[in-house]
């Protein structure tokens, strides 16, 4: 599972570091500008996230530093989850039930978070 996971969160991570090969490019920005109250730059906020996810990524599939990646991890799907309400209009359809395609991109992470929450328990049984 810590392979699948990792390799995903890689290579979202490294799609970000080439300009419009992620299809979430936009979002991913304005959300974190939005996240931050613009205290991160729209040009740094895109090659952060991309550092972060490539680094979460790497440690899932090395388990090198795996605890601090687990615990980057469910900050970072916080910030994610978070974009669900602080850009509603990009996230929800006008009758608020339905998701956006970006609000769908950020919904199908529950099965992400359910993945990591088991990796942490057998991490922290270990």
């Amino acid at each position: 599972m810590r392979l699948c996971v990792g390799t995903i969160f890689c290579w979202f991570g490294v799609l970000k570091f080439f300009p419009s090969a992620c299809a979430a490019e936009t979002f991913a920005v304005r959300a974190m500008t939005e996240l931050t109250h613009g205290l991160i730059p729209a040009p740094i906020s895109l090659p952060l996230l991309a550092v972060l996810e490539t680094a979460i990524g790497l440690a899932l599939i090395t388990g090198v530093m795996l605890r601090y990646a687990l615990a980057a991890f469910f900050i970072h799907m916080a910030g994610v989850f978070l974009s669900l309400l602080l850009l509603p209009d990009d996230t929800w359809t006008t009758y608020g039930i339905a998701p956006t395609l970006e609000g769908q991109y950020v919904i199908k992470n529950i099965v992400l978070v359910a993945a990591c929450l088991h990796i942490t328990a057998k991490e922290l049984t270990s």
